[in-house]
């Protein structure tokens, strides 16, 4: 039965570690094996389609199509879906001002989508069986278990429309997707001088959403383009489309009513909502003189960066003497950005970068991994609590044990005052990491320190989507990293678009500056390679939720207040600090 595809994809179940190659499975070890480079590179991209977040099978990808000589747009994935590859095929010309192309790719996706919904529906047709339902407990009439099995048919055909909205390997559907064909469309036409396409396209975009204003402006422009010639109401919605949204209201309305008689639960999701994680929203996506395009009459939507579930405010008071602001987010061209100095004094990041060198663990917090980013270099890192513990077992100054503790502590107040939020910040994670070039490993390097992703939600460059769902750290909601060094080549902190590709700010890393951010996919970055020397900071994951705070700053917090009262010469909480280490 056609259901939302398993996350991890048929060649993903596969997947193992092999000695000579640094993550591959069994069909691209297979493929190698027999010298079949090219199969192995598709083996490898499919893969990486439906796992965008897997940063070693990126390597990989690159590595296998030098080897095969294997031209980027010759990679193929098995398990692409051809109504989705023509929709973002659309998108990519319509991106690039070439809007009669893009018609072609998107009136071909719409063609391709209207089967793939077909084929879909016709799946469903079979035996259906819930998981949670008590089949042998079932006391019902034949009637009632006649109605029942068509009740879940219909479910399973009402579901389609989330089936081909989702991308292999995820578990999210696009946002909207149906909608934004006609969006993107109406606009399209509109450039092309199609006038009557767009307004049957626009019309249609309404029947999803009827009470969008900016499309409704359209609606109106597009009608005072027309000849007098033409009748203006008798330009109406395809009527594919038109048959396709009544019927789904149907089969709404069918679902409600026989979950009230049936006695079974029926959510109806929201399948065409208008915001998520994109950026292009439901108006005329892009690629517009907005300027021209406003003189004319044509109500223009803006290029709107993905939706943030809060309120978005910054410039709040630093809180703290001599920190001295650099750039806020309009000057870092993004949103929730600010990049500030003199967080740390000299002082503060020598004894910081002492005492890295005598608590950082190699690949602490990636599973012992020493270089889990690249290859090319060594990634070392340690928490606040076992900075805390060598403090107190002598292994390390206390005092400056206790500095990783207050400088941090002082970086979440900076960023919670900062941005005006209304509520606690919690810590979700806090580590200090060091990256440290690896020699005769640096000629001719085309890699990052760090790819590029999104601190809560997987990056997928490829759908222009950011996916909030597992594995991805979804309760991250701010993020900050404060730097102890600048004695090292390379280690430009970067901001980029979607696309992972297009750089829209860069920082140079030293003592003291800090650049905090929201988490999500409005802000992917990464770092670039390392090449010589050592780049040191301290990295900060905050969450507003409590439920995910974490749980060794708690650890680290009772510590703090036992020594706190040691020093003050009270012992009123009969606590040992080495049982909470």
């Amino acid at each position: 039965l056609p259901r939302t595809s398993n996350p991890l994809s048929k060649f993903h179940m596969l997947y193992v570690k092999s000695k000579q190659l640094a993550s591959v499975g069994p069909f691209f070890f297979f493929f190698l094996q027999l010298n079949q480079l090219e199969k192995a590179v598709e083996a490898a991209h499919t893969f990486f389609m439906a796992n965008p977040e897997h940063m070693e099978m990126q390597q990989n990808i690159e590595d296998y199509r030098t080897m095969a000589g294997v031209e980027a747009f010759q990679l193929v994935d098995r398990e692409a879906k051809p109504h989705l590859e023509s929709y973002s095929a659309g998108v990519k010309h319509y991106e690039a001002d070439d809007f009669e192309v893009a018609i072609k790719y998107f009136e071909q996706a719409l063609r391709e989508y209207f089967n793939e919904d077909m084929e879909c529906r016709a799946l469903c047709e079979g035996p259906q069986r819930f998981e949670e339902y008590e089949y042998l407990g079932n006391k019902g009439s034949l009637y009632e278990a006649i109605a029942d099995h068509y009740m879940q048919v219909l479910v399973c055909q009402h579901e389609c429309v989330r089936e081909l909205a989702t991308r292999p390997g995820r578990l999210s559907p696009i946002e909207n997707f149906l909608p934004l064909h006609y969006d993107y469309l109406q606009f399209a036409y509109y450039r092309v001088g199609e006038y009557v396409k767009a307004l049957e396209c626009a019309k249609g975009y309404l029947l999803f959403h009827p009470d969008d204003e900016d499309v409704l402006d359209n609606v109106d422009y597009y009608e005072s383009l027309l000849d007098d010639s033409i009748d203006r109401g008798s330009i109406e919605a395809r009527e594919d489309l038109a048959m396709f949204v009544k019927r789904h209201k149907l089969e709404s309305e069918l679902l409600k009513s026989a979950a009230e008689g049936l006695g079974f639960l029926y959510s109806e999701p929201n399948y065409w909502i208008r915001y998520g994680g994109r950026q292009d929203e439901n108006r005329v996506p892009s690629g517009v003189n907005m300027e021209a395009a406003e003189i004319r009459g044509l109500s223009m939507g803006k290029k709107s960066p993905p939706k943030i579930e809060r309120d978005l405010r910054e410039g709040g008071p630093l809180i703290y003497e001599n920190i001295t602001f650099v750039y806020n987010s309009e000057q870092l061209n993004g949103t929730q950005r600010v990049l500030l100095d003199n967080v740390l004094s000299e002082e503060q990041c020598r004894e910081l970068y002492s005492v890295a060198s005598r608590i950082l663990l190699v690949g602490d917090g990636y599973r012992g991994k020493t270089s889990p980013h690249t290859p090319n270099e060594k990634f070392e890192g340690a928490t606040v609590l076992k900075a805390l513990k060598f403090g107190y077992e002598g292994r390390v100054p206390l005092k400056s044990a206790r500095l990783f503790y207050d400088i941090s502590e002082k970086a979440r107040k900076i960023v919670e005052s900062y941005f005006m939020l209304n509520s606690t910040l919690y810590f979700s994670y806090t580590h200090m990491v060091c990256r440290t070039a690896l020699s005769g490993q640096q000629d001719r390097r085309n890699d990052l320190s760090h790819p590029i992703h999104a601190d809560n939600c997987l990056l997928d460059p490829e759908a222009n989507e950011c996916w909030k769902e597992p594995p991805a750290y979804t309760f991250r909601d701010y993020s900050a990293l404060l730097y102890m060094n600048d004695d090292f080549e390379g280690g430009e902190f970067i901001f980029t678009e979607m696309d992972a590709k297009t750089v829209t700010a860069s920082v140079k890393p030293k003592c003291g500056r800090m650049i905090s951010f929201s988490s999500g996919g409005e802000n992917p970055h990464g770092v670039k390679a390392v090449t010589k020397g050592q780049r040191c900071a301290v990295a900060l994951w905050f969450t507003l939720d409590p439920l995910y705070r974490e749980l060794e700053r708690i650890q680290a917090d009772e510590v703090i207040a036992i020594l706190n009262q040691e020093q003050q010469g009270r012992h009123t909480l009969k606590i040992n600090p080495r049982d909470e280490l």
